[in-house]
């Protein structure tokens, strides 16, 4: 997927914003949890609402990450050393106090996945 302008208007849903940066709308909503500054609004349907700031922010961590070769922690990192606030990653809100939503079991897998994955390299340079 490639890139194209950003058009003159205010708020953008995701499937747009993917289509501006040439991604996935997953890898927007990794990014969003990665990145604290992008936090997009919510419509009344729960749809995300970019703002052309974000947007902009997008761009500039897209060209870090897949023309820079950034990772994402240099390319918090390289944001900060340019100004940009709210660079540190998104923290996950209350989720003691909220009830569970169907999208928490996944993003739990995800986690554990994770986890599996980082135990097996600590095994495996442990055992060297």
């Amino acid at each position: 997927m490639e890139a194209t302008p950003i058009p003159d208007k205010a708020y953008f849903r995701i499937g747009e914003v993917a289509r501006i940066l040439g991604v996935k709308p997953y890898v927007l909503r990794y990014w969003e949890s990665e990145f604290k500054a992008i936090k997009p609004q919510k419509s009344r349907s729960q749809q995300r609402l970019y703002r052309r700031r974000d947007v902009e922010l997008l761009l500039r961590i897209k060209r870090l990450l897949y023309e820079e070769r950034f990772t994402i922690a240099g390319a918090r990192r390289k944001l900060r050393e340019e100004g940009a606030t709210d660079i540190e990653p998104a923290e996950p809100e209350a989720a003691e106090a909220t009830p569970q939503r169907a999208s928490e079991p996944r993003m739990s897998k995800e986690l554990l996945n994770r986890l599996r994955i980082d135990l097996e390299k600590i095994l495996k340079l442990v055992e060297e």
